[in-house]
């Protein structure tokens, strides 16, 4: 899951980054303007919205992604505490707010619930290609009724492999979707997982759903 943290304060972001990023993988934004960009660009599932931003309100970037179709839960970073501001930024389309200063283990927590409730109040996302069945919302994965523990990048990489089932991927889409925007990649850190991943949904099976497209990337084959 990736996590979009919009905030001007470098240490601050520095400090959540580290502490969710055995969970998460996080972006970072150090204001309104590109945190909007990204959030309309990239798939999040949650975006952390400081209401002091350099170049706008917080109010101001939440109402935006609001009217721009961004989806995604907002929990609100503030210093502020009159429940008139509260009551402004529920209002605006954020789902939650944190008060500074907070405990990592608070933000984790309030991450958590919001997205428990997301999955709640959606129905479940299920991509099925021949006997290989995903459910994205519960993070499960099964082939022919054989459930297949995966790691997180592992899981990542294949929802976006299945989501785009029948077309290649470059590895340079599959190192953009699954790392943190900015991370210097290598081709060989992709094959790597890719190789893991057929370990575990492939070769115990006998027959191949990822296919290599030589020179360009991977696909999983729906054609079987």
């Amino acid at each position: 899951m990736k996590v979009l943290c919009i905030d001007d304060n470098r240490l601050l972001m520095e400090g959540v980054k580290k502490h969710l990023s055995n969970t998460y993988i996080v972006d970072t934004a150090p204001n309104g303007y590109e945190g909007i960009e990204k959030a309309c660009s990239v798939h999040y599932s949650l975006i952390l919205l400081d209401l002091n931003l350099p170049d706008m309100n917080g109010l101001e970037v939440c109402r935006l992604l609001r009217s721009s179709n961004v989806k995604a839960p907002i929990l609100i970073l503030t210093v502020q505490k009159d429940p008139a501001i509260s009551a402004q930024l529920l209002n605006c389309g954020a789902d939650d707010y944190v008060t500074k200063p907070f405990n990592s283990e608070v933000l984790k927590a309030r991450i958590a619930a919001l997205l428990r409730r997301s999955h709640e109040v959606s129905e479940e996302k299920i991509i099925k290609v021949h006997d290989l069945t995903m459910n994205i919302t519960r993070r499960k994965v099964w082939r022919s009724g054989v459930t297949i523990a995966l790691r997180r990048k592992e899981f990542d990489i294949l929802e976006y492999l299945l989501t785009n089932h029948g077309r290649t991927l470059t590895r340079s889409m599959i190192l953009d979707h699954v790392w943190e925007a900015g991370t210097e990649g290598w081709n060989n850190t992709v094959d790597v997982h890719i190789k893991h991943l057929r370990d575990k949904i492939d070769r115990p099976f006998g027959k191949s759903l990822i296919k290599t497209a030589y020179g360009i990337g991977y696909m999983v084959d729906d054609t079987l």
